[in-house]
């Protein structure tokens, strides 16, 4: 059984940081690429950044240069460093996996249960 589990939200105010975390656990064999993502209600769920088993990184250009990805290999774990946060960023914050339970079998998509992130003006 995989889980990711999420840890870091909360109520920041406008133009502070605030630090997510995800950790994925379970009988995993590898993951390839992790992300997050973040939805506000009554909208569609929307990237906000992915990074790959190497380490590549894409961003929404909403968010470019103010969140940053990052993750531990070792720890199965992905990061989402927030800094000069706005009130558009309000929103539940999920994780993403994509990844494989064998060396030979199939890639699989997992999500965290999400954290919500409130930022006041």
């Amino acid at each position: 059984q995989v889980q990711l589990v999420e840890s870091g939200g909360g109520l920041v105010q406008a133009g502070g940081p605030l630090r997510l975390s995800c950790a994925a656990s379970g009988s995993i064999f590898s993951i390839n690429s992790m992300a997050w993502y973040r939805q506000v209600s009554g909208k569609q769920r929307e990237l906000v950044a992915v990074i790959s088993s190497g380490g590549s990184t894409n961003y929404a250009d909403s968010v470019k240069d103010r969140l940053t990805i990052s993750r531990d290999n070792a720890k199965n774990t992905v990061y989402l460093q927030m800094n000069s946060l706005k009130p558009e960023d309000t929103a539940v914050y999920f994780c993403y996996a994509h990844l494989a339970l064998t060396a030979r079998g199939p890639n699989y998509n997992y999500w965290g249960q999400g954290t919500q992130v409130t930022v006041s003006s």
